[in-house]
């Protein structure tokens, strides 16, 4: 068995495997994201949520899935039928293509890169191709203006995570994930990941994600009260599964960066107890937990004010805090506190 997976189909099977794997993991933590959202949502709203199908409603996504598979796909009159079907496709395959560089534990990743960064932000950036396809081609005014909004969106706060994502890259001397997470691994616990010495920028990171991701209370393009529920407007059955789906998937990586970058990834927050993949896997849900919180207990923005808070706070702060930790860290104030590239040397 050892020689065949020296051989390139051994490998290729191999590496087939692996992307399975990560793909159901994806999958069915998708089910649950679902079904987790709506029932927080529902408690904050004081009811009960999915309850009937299977054991404490836990099969209402699955139910919700195949209802979704077994509808008709309408196309509408006008629609350009190509373009209208590959945008839903498209924001669903890119979403899942950024899941190859997310480490889960140490050397448990499917590729590891040293530009691992790099490959999330060019994913990313083409994430909002799928959006703009699906508002174009479904030939109606409403989802052309939300796919508008939705660029525009997605491309200011891209700016501000990259530059919050760059003070990392400085701290770490690496672009690789799994040296950033390395590099929090001082024997402090939680008090040495990078949360504490990029403190003001977590807080940032977290509102641009829920900006990026057209997450409450930035969902403009998807805004009922002007938009009819903007780019999507016009799909149904499994073209919408696949945008819906895209988005959580979408949401659930931002999960896991914010994991990876501020929080130790696979690290233990207890020196002394053993790190592994279930600290991660821990950590991505109680940050979609957050992520559902903000949906159920916040109104939602007018553009002009999202747009302003990107452009006019949030890119100012992480361009002087990129300035600020380039400071620190190449006169190593504090140790390595900031310059944990110096670290051991």
């Amino acid at each position: 068995m050892s020689a065949f997976l020296t051989t390139p189909l051994g490998i290729a099977v191999l590496v087939a495997l692996q992307c399975l794997l990560v793909i159901g993991f994806v999958m069915i933590s998708l089910l649950f994201l679902v079904y987790g959202d709506r029932k927080i949502w529902a408690a904050v709203q004081m009811r009960r949520g999915p309850n009937v199908v299977g054991v404490f409603g836990l099969l209402q996504s699955v139910a919700d899935a195949l209802k979704y598979v077994v509808k008709e796909v309408v196309i509408p009159a006008g629609a350009d039928r190509t373009v209208f079907l590959l945008a839903p496709l498209t924001s669903f395959v890119l979403a899942m293509v950024a899941w190859a560089v997310i480490p889960f534990a140490d050397g448990w990743v499917l590729s590891d890169i040293n530009v691992a960064i790099l490959f999330i932000f060019a994913v990313s950036s083409l994430e909002v191709y799928g959006v703009i396809m699906g508002g174009w081609a479904s030939n109606s005014k409403y989802p052309f203006l939300g796919s508008l909004r939705s660029a525009a969106q997605m491309i200011s706060y891209e700016v501000s995570i990259g530059l919050i994502i760059v003070g990392i890259i400085i701290s770490t001397g690496s672009m690789n994930f799994g040296e950033i997470v390395r590099a929090q691994d001082t024997g402090w616990g939680l008090l040495g990941w990078y949360w504490l010495p990029h403190l003001p920028m977590v807080a940032l990171f977290f509102i641009s994600a829920l900006a990026e991701t057209n997450r409450p209370p930035f969902d403009l393009p998807e805004a009922e009260s002007e938009l009819v529920a903007g780019y999507q407007v016009e799909y149904s059955s499994t073209p919408f599964l696949l945008f819906m789906a895209g988005e959580y998937i979408a949401i659930f990586l931002m999960c896991a960066l914010t994991s990876l970058l501020f929080f130790g990834g696979w690290l233990s927050p207890i020196p002394g107890l053993p790190d592994g993949a279930l600290w991660m896997v821990g950590k991505m849900a109680f940050f979609f937990f957050i992520f559902a919180m903000v949906k159920a207990i916040t109104p939602r923005y007018r553009y002009d004010q999202l747009m302003r808070i990107g452009w006019k706070v949030f890119l100012p702060l992480s361009l002087g805090w990129v300035v600020f930790v380039a400071i620190m860290a190449r006169y190593e104030v504090l140790g390595g506190f900031w310059a944990r590239f110096a670290m051991g040397g």
